[in-house]
């Protein structure tokens, strides 16, 4: 039997690839452009056509003992019941998957796998209730509760539309959301509609903020007042004892996890108080969670 599985994260944008042994050491990667149709669009079929090359390509012609390939959208027991990014609703992509390549398929989200990796490779190593929360375009947090991972039919952990009470609406349709304020593309968008400047990312206003930026500092100080609400409301319900945060926007690192930290500090009062810790497997938790999923295939 094979030693070596293929695990996969695939974006709206792009796909990251990696070759994986028996330990999660990563043996080979490839990454590659998401194929879209059209603006929105990729069938199932071409998408498994790509993902395809990218496993015999990484696995050298032979057959990996399994693959792991995880996306974002509301992904439940193989099934895509709605993946936004490729125009997607009730896709069996697992399923199509293994029939196209003959091996094991793991298909799952990817919050949830890159929560999964961090609870047992990263931050939260050792913890049995953990919450890892990236922040990026959108926000959604992978829950692990006494050591499994909560589903909930692949709704589960939908923080990024909470009501936190700011009133902004929110593309879901609702008002008050977190990720309306809170995520890295809200604050670019609500710091260029403040201002009238244009910026190239929430980077570029989190330095303009520290520079002493009111503008900037107005709309850093809504998104973190969101996000620690967001927080407030999830550990009251679930009670982490370790909060992970990651994605693009944390890349600032402690200079913005302290003053989310503190917020959340500020709005707890019996609730138990979770550590908050920075990610540790950057932008390869994803695709390290999908390895994980994949050995749990493979058997």
């Amino acid at each position: 039997m094979t030693t070596r599985v293929v695990a996969l994260d695939i974006g709206g944008t792009a796909i990251k690839a990696a070759l994986l042994d028996r330990d999660l050491r990563v043996l080979d990667t490839r990454r590659a452009a998401t194929l879209h149709e059209a603006p929105g669009v990729t069938s199932a079929d071409a998408l498994a056509g790509q993902v395809e090359g990218l496993v015999a390509d990484l696995a050298g012609g032979s057959k990996p003992a399994a693959i792991g390939v995880v996306v974002p959208g509301i992904v439940h027991r193989g099934v895509a019941h709605y993946a936004a990014n490729f125009g997607w609703r009730e896709v069996p992509f697992g399923a199509i998957l293994a029939d196209r390549t003959g091996v094991p398929v793991a298909f799952d989200h990817d919050v949830r796998a890159g929560g999964l990796a961090e609870a047992r490779l990263g931050a939260a190593r050792g913890c049995a209730n953990v919450a890892f929360m990236p922040v990026g375009t959108g926000i959604a947090v992978a829950m692990m509760m006494d050591g499994r991972l909560v589903v909930g039919g692949g709704y589960a952990g939908e923080i990024g539309h909470v009501d936190v009470g700011h009133g902004v609406t929110c593309a879901c349709g609702n008002t008050g959301c977190v990720e309306t304020v809170g995520s890295a593309a809200a604050i670019a968008r609500r710091y260029t509609e403040r201002t009238g400047r244009q910026v190239a990312g929430s980077r570029e206003v989190l330095t303009a903020a520290d520079g002493g930026d009111r503008d900037a500092a107005v709309v850093v100080d809504e998104a973190i007042d969101a996000l620690a609400k967001g927080l407030r409301v999830l550990v009251t319900l679930v009670a982490p004892e370790v909060v992970v945060v990651g994605g693009g926007l944390f890349a600032a690192g402690e200079a913005l996890a302290a003053p989310v930290r503190e917020r959340l500090d500020g709005l707890l009062r019996f609730q138990r108080r979770p550590e908050v810790r920075l990610a540790e497997l950057g932008e390869m938790a994803s695709c390290l969670g999908a390895g994980l999923l994949a050995w749990e295939a493979a058997g």
